[in-house]
């Protein structure tokens, strides 16, 4: 059975009818014509451009978290009394 993408209420197709199926969910569409529409194809890129944002970010925060750590680790590793870079409040001397 073909599944169609239903937009606001209608397909995206223009088909009519009761029995035929819909989703909003754009991996469950096989109606070709819902696939060409433009309202499938903003969807969709839409859908992998929120994806790459969220990799994206969840990259970044990773990366920024990690330095921090990494550089107070290699500063209590050094012999003797070595200052903490500006931010690091509270932290006169490791």
């Amino acid at each position: 059975m073909v599944t169609h993408f239903k937009v606001d209420g209608l397909l995206a197709c223009g088909h009519k009818g009761n029995n035929l199926s819909a989703s909003s969910e754009l991996n469950r569409v096989k109606c070709r014509s819902c696939r060409n529409t433009e309202a499938y194809k903003d969807a969709r890129k839409d859908q992998r451009n929120a994806a790459r944002r969220a990799a994206r970010h969840a990259k970044a925060s990773h990366h920024e978290s990690n330095w921090r750590s990494e550089w107070i680790d290699r500063l209590t590793a050094m012999a003797g009394l070595q200052r903490l870079p500006r931010g690091f409040t509270g932290q006169a001397f490791v």
